[in-house]
């Protein structure tokens, strides 16, 4: 893994050089190369010096100043290279220009800047060397003929810039593309870096849900059956004595309905043992919020038609086990009317299994909270959306000592609500004028 580009700004890489320089041996390779071109510039200078009629201590001295220029070259690439120019025609500081015109060329500078310093230097040495040369054929020290003067001084013009600056572009180019390959390094790393913490938030909210879930389903599966069996079971101790066979009648009730919880319970409990890995899938899976919200909130009835413990089959609730359910509650002591309009019809199973969820929570409520109220069910099939109400009347004055006292831990409402809106529906619940409660739910038939 690569630093951050936070870090390459702020901490100093180590052995930083001082000064303008990035390292410690930068700093000594411009000194040494300062060095070796006023050592040059230096001896070059004596000659000057007597072909200006100057004095030989003077020249030297030009030249060791004009060549220690070459130590600003990472600074001040472009003075390095106009000085370089400015002594060409004393005929010193070649290493200087080589070396100016190949830092230019790899800095960050505007290559029409570039461009016109070395044509600048070109030029200059091209000029230079002819003169030189053409002295050197009209005295006699050099034999060749006049032919050969602009061949041997385009030749050594070419020859002193090209090299340094192509191997400058280069050089500066490869540079750019490295660093352009580090900041993408970095911007991956930190993108990944957000994805992983995105991708932790959300398998904490899905583990979240699904908890949720569960508890959901835990409570609509037993809360139902347990609330019927203590109604029963306050019955059954009002009329153990007065009405035997009125007891033994509730008693067997109360049978039936603790082997359905037992059994829904069992059900449950093998879909989360054989569903362990799917969980673990939904934790690790990277879904949109909004999807996960959606299949968290209908998984565990999409799981009663998906298997049960040793690979016995469960199906989930539906709309026409409405009867059965009223049924139970009827069996109770409640007074339980029911209402259906429209042309019956069969929807997805989330849906049937959310409808079916919600009146059965409803009448929990009402053996909870309003024992021996008469209660109304409605349901309404429309052409895009299922609705349903349970309401019930105020209850009666308890005057029984052997009445059922439920429990509540007020998740109930709290559920059904969740259901419904996963769905896209509409959940509303509240007292009603008459001192009773209602409960509403329209679900969208898609």
């Amino acid at each position: 893994m690569t630093t951050t580009g936070e870090a390459h700004t702020e901490a100093p890489p180590p052995g930083a050089g001082p000064w303008w320089w990035a390292r410690v041996r930068s700093a000594v390779l411009d000194v040494g190369l300062a060095v070796a071109s006023a050592v040059e510039c230096g001896g070059e200078g004596v000659r000057f010096a007597r072909d200006a009629g100057i004095p030989e201590p003077a020249g030297v001295v030009f030249g060791v100043l004009a060549g220690s220029v070459l130590v600003l070259r990472r600074q001040w690439p472009i003075a390095v290279v106009l000085v370089s120019i400015a002594v060409m025609p004393a005929q010193m500081g070649f290493l200087m220009g080589i070396v100016g015109l190949y830092t230019l060329a790899a800095s960050e500078l505007p290559r029409r800047i570039i461009a016109s310093l070395a044509g600048m230097s070109f030029v200059g040495m091209l000029i230079v060397t002819f003169v030189w040369v053409r002295q050197g054929v009209a005295s006699g020290d050099l034999t060749f003929g006049d032919w050969v003067v602009p061949l041997a001084s385009l030749t050594t013009a070419l020859g002193v810039t090209a090299p340094p600056l192509l191997l400058g572009l280069y050089v500066g180019a490869r540079r750019r593309l490295m660093e352009s390959l580090r900041e993408r390094a970095d911007s991956l790393e930190r993108e990944l870096q957000l994805l992983a913490e995105r991708a932790e938030e959300r398998a904490e909210w899905a583990r979240g849900e699904e908890r949720t879930r569960i508890a959901r389903e835990m409570h609509d599966v037993v809360a139902h059956r347990v609330s019927l069996m203590v109604v029963h079971a306050a019955a059954l101790q009002a009329v153990a004595r007065k009405d035997p066979e009125k007891a033994v009648k509730n008693a067997a009730l109360v049978g039936d309905m603790g082997r359905q919880a037992l059994t829904e319970l069992r059900e449950m409990l093998g879909v989360l043992r054989s569903g362990g890995g799917d969980a673990e899938r939904v934790r690790r899976a990277v879904v949109p919020l909004v999807a996960v919200g959606a299949a968290a909130a209908a998984a565990a009835d999409r799981e009663w038609a998906g298997g049960a413990d040793e690979g016995v089959a469960a199906e989930g609730p539906c709309l026409s086990e409405l009867d059965e359910l009223i049924g139970q509650s009827a069996a109770a002591g409640m007074v339980v009317d029911l209402s259906v309009e429209g042309e019956s019809r069969s929807y997805a199973p989330e849906v049937e299994q959310t409808a079916y969820r919600v009146v059965q929570e409803a009448l929990t409520n009402v053996h909870k909270h309003a024992a021996g109220a008469k209660t109304h069910v409605r349901l309404a099939h429309r052409v895009s959306e299922i609705a349903m109400q349970v309401e019930n009347e105020p209850p009666p004055e308890v005057s029984s000592a052997s009445s059922a006292r439920l429990p509540s831990g007020g998740n109930g409402l709290v559920g059904m609500k969740e259901r419904v809106s996963a769905l896209g529906g509409v959940f509303v619940s509240g007292p009603t004028d008459a001192g009773g409660y209602r409960v509403s739910a329209v679900i969208p038939a898609a």
